[in-house]
């Protein structure tokens, strides 16, 4: 069994879960193998279980043996920091209502998949979703640390276009899914240890940038001080606006956060999103300022990103049409006055997240190392050249534009 695997995960409670999963009551299952299902960094807020099964059906006459992995998705196992803070947050439960509620109907009315099938949910501590297993399938991660090209950031935008017209169209139907989805990241509710989160790694930041000779003083000392109110001013900028095109937001839209499907030449091909514990209700331009500060890569980031933006606005225009949908999609124009007004979304994702993705695989730290010490979170990710050179590039731009103040 994997390490810190609960006892209830055994053979029996297996079979019934896969007689489930299968629509089969004959089935008997022989045996299991649990193993870690990601690698440390893949995954922070949540521990991932794969199990193989081994077992036997009915087929006529015949007994024939089969093989089948699911994927279980626990709350934090470990007693620890992390454990307590996200239990306190109650993300896990924000994610099993996307799973077992608002994906599936968003699915249906797209006639596509959006997500891995849900098969069981436990709802006793530490709660956890029994999911399909979409590696069999051919699905996979990209790069975290290359960033995304200009093919997978298109499925990649494609695909959140198709989310949120979905979303518009169930939350037209089902107004109360405004109100189910209404914490994300940056809720002014949250634990007191995921606000200072911010706050300390932004004061790592300006600690580092001290090192940097190419830059003058004044601006560690300027993100230092924004490192005292930049969770705040994360509150303001997700706040819903009801004049404004607003969707269910992923709300954690990174490479990680999605998997990728190949052909025999390895192109990708299909894109599903995985991890809802921070969707919420809002405009759209935050998974978009989210993902775009994220996951491209420098080529894309620098090249592309209009393209992607006119890609995203004419697939949720068109599939927002095929869904019937009575809201008015957002042009061009409108999505640029809200990347305006919400461009501190965009400048936290860059200066806190993307130094925990780009970071070097020997260097990767998990949740309970990232929490902030003594009031400053560092993070090894602030030294990666790619991180650097970004930050070298937008940060004076930002802070003569006097957005940091």
């Amino acid at each position: 069994m994997a390490q810190g695997t609960p006892s209830w995960l055994n053979i029996d409670f297996t079979q019934r879960i896969l007689r489930l999963a299968e629509d089969d009551s004959t089935i008997q299952v022989v045996d299991i193998f649990t193993k870690p299902a990601t690698s440390k960094g893949d995954n922070y807020t949540s521990d991932m279980v794969r199990v193989a099964v081994e077992y036997t059906r009915k087929q006529g006459d015949k007994e024939v043996s089969g093989k089948r992995t699911l994927l279980f998705k626990f709350e934090p196992i470990e007693e620890g920091r992390k454990k307590d803070l996200i239990e306190q947050s109650n993300i896990f439960e924000t994610e099993i209502c996307m799973m077992t509620d608002a994906l599936k109907k968003m699915s249906e009315m797209l006639g596509s998949r959006l997500s891995a099938r849900v098969y069981h949910v436990r709802m006793e501590r530490p709660l956890c979703l029994i999911m399909e297993d979409l590696a069999p399938l051919g699905f996979r991660m990209a790069n975290r640390q290359i960033g995304l090209d200009l093919t997978h950031s298109m499925l990649a935008i494609k695909g959140l276009a198709k989310f949120h017209a979905s979303s518009v169209a169930l939350c037209e139907k089902e107004p109360r899914q405004k109100q189910v989805y209404n914490k994300g990241l940056f809720y002014g509710q949250h634990p007191e240890e995921m606000k200072h989160f911010f706050g300390a790694a932004c004061m790592g930041l300006g600690i580092e940038m001290e090192t940097w000779p190419e830059l003058e003083k004044r601006y560690s000392d300027k993100i230092k001080e924004l490192s005292k109110t930049i969770y705040s001013k994360g509150v303001e900028a997700v706040k819903c606006k009801e004049d404004e095109f607003n969707v269910i937001n992923h709300g954690d839209f990174w490479v990680n956060n999605m998997l990728f499907r190949y052909d025999e030449n390895n192109k990708p091909i299909e894109h599903v999103f995985v991890d809802f514990q921070l969707s919420f209700y809002s405009t759209p331009v935050l998974d978009l300022q989210y993902f775009m500060n994220s996951s491209l890569n420098e080529k894309v980031r620098k090249e592309d990103t209009e393209t992607l933006l006119k890609e995203y606005v004419d697939t949720l225009t068109a599939t927002m049409k095929q869904l019937g949908c009575k809201t008015r999609p957002p042009t061009m124009q409108d999505l640029e006055k809200s990347f305006k007004e919400r461009v501190m979304y965009g400048i936290i994702t860059l200066m806190t997240i993307l130094p925990v993705i780009v970071i070097d695989k020997a260097e990767v730290q998990d949740l309970d190392e990232m929490l902030p010490k003594n009031g400053v979170a560092s993070n090894p990710g602030f030294k990666h050249p790619v991180f650097r050179r970004i930050m070298m590039e937008k940060l004076p731009k930002y802070i003569d534009q006097g957005l940091l103040d």
